[in-house]
């Protein structure tokens, strides 16, 4: 079987590509309201200040890029907003709700999902039964119910497998989900991993790094697939990305971190073109290019 061409064919239909090009990056439709509010995020691990007063807001419908270089703080800011880390100092809200004082197995719950940069995907299980693993905060009901097979539980667990194959089939995977995740191929499985975000109908979605390891190609597609994310599922995208093609087709906006610090923050045209952006990371050929 030839697994490449499942980042090559997730092209939208004439009517969609419409719509893609009425929506195109830079122009998010509606796009006022802040979904997302980070103020003065800072962290210290030790001697080291990972992340030191980054605030950015993302508004509802927009895609958001993090860039910087390693060490930057980028996927700090990550695991703080999904509660893997406790900030030193700050405020994260999301819809105006204090994310700082859930505990990480709610943050899911809220409308907040993620992928990671070192896929965690279950390999024994098949993809639809990660899929299903993904929609842990939906299930609904108890042991009792899933122990004696409940009309709740069964109910329960058919719309879960019913949300899974709707995602599979929008990431053009579904004749995998009978397939083990460890027998995929490395670019399949970053798919799966994205399928997994995605069934919990997140309203804000954490990428890190999902281009990571993929070939030129395949992140050309990719870029198609995070628009359609935005335009068709409806759902806003916050981006950490080392691919500068990548970055600059899909996002309306970039904040630039260095060392823990924010020095940017703009459309992609604007950060391309900002002195302290191409002296500390993008180099003068990016501006010139």
């Amino acid at each position: 079987m030839d697994f490449g061409v499942y980042w090559g064919t997730a092209v939208p239909h004439p009517l969609l590509q419409a719509h893609l090009l009425e929506h195109s990056p830079g122009r998010p439709s509606g796009c006022v309201t802040a979904l997302l509010e980070v103020k003065d995020l800072s962290i210290r691990f030790g001697g080291i200040t990972a992340l030191d007063g980054v605030s950015f807001s993302v508004q509802q419908g927009e895609i958001l890029s993090i860039i910087g270089p390693n060490g930057a703080g980028k996927t700090s800011v990550f695991n703080c907003i999904t509660r893997i880390y406790d900030p030193n100092g700050g405020a994260i809200e999301f819809q105006g709700q204090d994310l700082l004082r859930m505990r990480p197995h709610q943050i899911i719950s809220h409308g907040v999902a993620r992928t990671f940069q070192n896929l965690e995907l279950f390999n024994s299980m098949t993809v639809l039964d990660n899929l299903l693993v993904g929609q842990h905060s939906e299930l609904g009901y108890n042991l009792l119910d899933a122990l004696f097979r409940l009309p709740k539980a069964l109910k329960r667990e058919s719309d879960g497998k019913s949300r899974a194959l709707e995602v599979m089939d929008f990431l053009n995977i579904t004749s995998l989900k009978d397939t083990p995740a460890g027998l995929l191929p490395f670019s399949v499985k970053k798919r799966v991993e994205m399928a997994r975000a995605l069934v919990s109908r997140p309203q804000l979605l954490l990428l890190d790094e999902p281009a990571g390891g993929l070939t030129h190609e395949e992140v050309e597609n990719l870029a198609e697939l995070i628009l359609l994310i935005r335009d068709e599922q409806m759902v806003t995208v916050l981006l950490v990305e080392h691919r500068m093609s990548l970055v600059m087709e899909v996002s309306d906006r970039v904040c630039v971190l260095d060392f823990g610090r924010k020095i940017a923050d703009g459309s992609p045209e604007q950060v391309r073109q900002d002195p302290a952006v191409i002296q500390t990371y993008l180099g003068s050929t990016v501006a010139d290019s």
